[in-house]
Parts: structure tokens; C-alpha cells; sequence
């Protein structure tokens, strides 16, 4: 039987870490090791970890260097051979974790299964349902974001791969599929395997500025790494209208319509057909700075009715 590790990093989480932890521990699979990496929270998270920690392969609450070095540590002690990280506002849904081992024992080429993923509230409400498809590395060179809580790793890929590199803080996961896709190929499974919070304090919408700067870095990256830099080279433009609609996504998510409309029309520029799919994102954001409400709201349910993302 095929072990599985999972890593929870968590830093001020209360709010939602319990509801993590029973997601992850209520799984219907028996070979299992847990690991909860805390960044030395002064909430109530402490006591949330020691309630469950018989439970748990280990713990730990200190101070680290960000999200990145916490799943890092958990990465250091993991012994399955699969693994997983499941941050501190997500959760799986039953299953979860048998459907991906199953897929991993069906498909001993594939180095990274992920799947479908619903989007939750606050209040655990969902309100949206991420699709995606099967990619490839060109597809991921070029900013098909798949989401992230219902990634599972071989680990002797990820071994290969190396670590998270801790100087990403927004685009962390992207930048380690891309060095996992070059190795193994992906497998996506039509399901849905967990599930995303977006609250106020996720960084997906309080730090939205900061996803098309590592976006860019990650171009720069590309384009100069002798793995990404022939495939690069054959699909320059297409790589740059996913990298600047990337951009114009999460600014327009922030309210920066002007920015936004600016970073759509330089994907245009590139690859018309990139910006297509969203072209109520970019009608939203001409139209949002007027105060036009109707929009706003006709805007805000498309954006809740949309089963298919593969385009983002």
C-alpha cells in the first residue's frame, strides 16, 4: 500500500485550522502520516494542534521564514510515498486522498495528479467550482494555474524537482509543478478532490498586485534555465500573453481596473485568443471605475457560474 504524507503549514489560523485538520485525519485512508508546521502562532491555534496531536505523525509551532520553509520542514520529515501540503484555511473533501493514490498506482509514470477544486467562503459556503484539464509543461509555461489544494506528488519526483524555493511567496506552487512537469508528466482527475477558502486575509486577494510580479520573475526564469529555455523559446509569445493576463486577472480581483485593462490589452498583443475567455473580465473592468452597480453585479454572478478556469 502506497503511503501518503501531508503537511499543514499554519500561521494565526484558528479561525479555520480545525476544520483543516478533520478534513485531512477524516480520510478513509489508512496509511496515513499528518504533519502540522506552525510559524509560532499567538491565537488559539496551539490549542487546536495539541487537541489533536495523538493523531497527528508530529508538530511543531515556530518561528519560520514563510509559508514556503514551513511546508519545506514538513517536506523534510515526510516518509510517504506520496505527498501533499493542505494550507491552514482549506480542506479536502472525502475521498480525497484514496482517488489520488488510486491514480498514482493506475499511472506509475505520473509524477503530479491534481483535480478539480470547489471555492468556499468564509463561512464554508460555496459559491464556485474550479475545472480544470489535462495539461502539459507548455501549458504550464504558459500560466494554466492549476489549484494547488488538490495537488498530490510522487515523492522520488519531488525529491528530483527539489524544494519550494523560499523566495516565491505568491506563486510558490506554480514555480515547483513547472520543475515537476519537466520531470513526470501531470495527470488531472475530472473530480473534485478539495476544497479553496478566499476570506479577506487569503493572499490570492490581499496581495493581489504581487501574483503578476512573480509571474514575470518566473519568466525570466524560464527563459534563461537550459530545461525551459528551447520549449521558451518556441512558444515566447504565448508564454507572455498568459503571464501578463495572469497579472491582469489578480489586479482586476483588487480593484486595479486601470492596471488591469492595461495588463489585458499587452496579452491581446501577444495572443488574442489568451484574453477571449475572459472577456466579461475585461468588459468589468472598462466599465467597474463608472460606479455602473448592475454591472457590477452581473459581473459578480459570471463569475460565480464559471465551471471551466482552464483558460486562466
Amino acid at each position: 500500500m502506497l503511503t501518503v504524507s501531508v503537511i499543514t503549514p499554519s500561521f494565526n489560523q484558528s479561525l479555520y485550522l480545525e476544520q483543516t485538520i478533520c478534513s485531512v485525519l477524516e480520510q478513509d485512508y489508512p496509511a496515513l502520516e499528518y504533519f502540522v508546521i506552525d510559524g509560532g502562532s499567538t491565537d488559539a491555534s496551539l490549542e487546536i494542534i495539541q487537541r489533536y496531536e495523538h493523531q497527528l505523525a508530529g508538530w511543531v509551532s515556530e518561528r519560520d521564514r514563510g509559508q514556503a520553509d514551513a511546508i519545506n520542514k514538513g517536506f523534510a520529515r515526510a516518509t510517504g510515498d506520496i505527498v501533499a501540503w493542505l494550507n491552514s484555511d482549506d480542506v479536502y473533501q472525502p475521498g480525497a486522498i484514496r482517488a489520488a493514490v488510486e491514480a498514482f498506482r493506475a499511472n506509475p509514470q505520473v509524477g503530479l495528479v491534481y483535480a478539480d477544486v470547489l471555492s468556499i467562503d468564509e463561512h464554508s459556503r460555496p459559491f464556485n467550482l474550479q475545472t480544470f484539464r489535462q495539461y502539459t509543461l507548455t501549458d504550464l509555461m504558459a500560466f494554466r494555474i492549476i489549484s494547488q489544494p488538490s495537488v498530490f506528488l510522487r515523492r522520488t519526483v519531488l525529491e528530483q524537482a527539489g524544494l519550494l524555493d523560499l523566495s516565491y511567496h505568491y506563486l510558490l506552487d506554480h514555480h515547483l509543478w513547472l520543475r515537476v512537469a519537466q520531470i513526470a508528466p501531470l495527470l488531472y482527475l475530472p473530480r473534485t478532490l478539495a476544497a479553496a477558502r478566499y476570506h479577506a486575509q487569503a493572499k490570492n486577494l490581499a496581495h493581489t498586485r504581487e501574483f503578476g510580479r512573480e509571474a514575470f520573475r518566473i519568466v525570466a526564469w524560464m527563459e534563461t534555465d537550459p530545461r525551459f529555455a528551447p520549449l521558451f523559446a518556441q512558444h515566447r509569445r504565448r508564454i507572455l500573453a498568459g503571464a501578463h493576463r495572469l497579472d491582469a486577472f489578480y489586479l482586476l480581483d483588487g480593484g486595479f481596473y486601470r492596471h488591469s485593462l492595461a495588463a489585458y490589452a499587452r496579452a491581446f498583443r501577444y495572443n488574442p485568443v489568451a484574453v477571449l475567455a475572459e472577456a466579461h473580465r475585461v468588459l468589468y473592468a472598462f466599465f467597474a471605475p463608472l460606479g455602473l452597480k448592475r454591472l457590477r453585479s452581473l459581473y459578480n454572478r459570471l463569475r460565480s457560474s464559471v465551471k471551466d478556469i482552464s483558460s486562466f
